[in-house]
């Protein structure tokens, strides 16, 4: 779905929210290992996208099979959630945003995708009704 296009129907339908799963691939394995610099991507995330944090940002390494091995981060928004998981194995980020206001997934996707250097991306929204 065209990201303009699901953010018109959000309004439009009276949507409880988008979801948006963000799968970004090839990013640069020194940002995906660094718990500050995904700090601050969420800190920059927010303003960008103008939600408003609550509380910390919540990142984790753990994994002790390599396959899913990295980086977890939640952050908890006004208006519900932004979480992702970065694979150290294959360098990929799987960053999921969901928000009952209103947001265009295609400036997500652009914006990760180039702070953290990633080659390219797929993204998937929907309307949570």
């Amino acid at each position: 779905m065209e990201t303009q296009a699901i953010v018109e129907r959000a309004v439009e339908q009276s949507a409880w929210g988008i979801a948006s799963s963000i799968d970004i691939y090839d990013c640069d394995p020194q940002l995906i290992r660094s718990a500050e610099r995904i700090k601050q991507f969420v800190v920059e995330l927010c303003d960008l996208i103008e939600m408003r944090r609550f509380g910390e940002t919540v990142v984790v390494h753990f994994g002790e099979d390599e396959r899913v091995a990295g980086y977890s981060m939640v952050q908890l928004i006004e208006t519900s959630l932004i979480s992702a998981h970065f694979a150290n194995q294959t360098n990929t980020i799987y960053l999921d945003v969901f928000s009952c206001k209103p947001y265009d997934p295609a400036v997500v996707a652009d914006f990760a995708q180039r702070f953290f250097g990633g080659s390219h991306c797929i993204t998937q929204s929907n309307l949570r009704l």
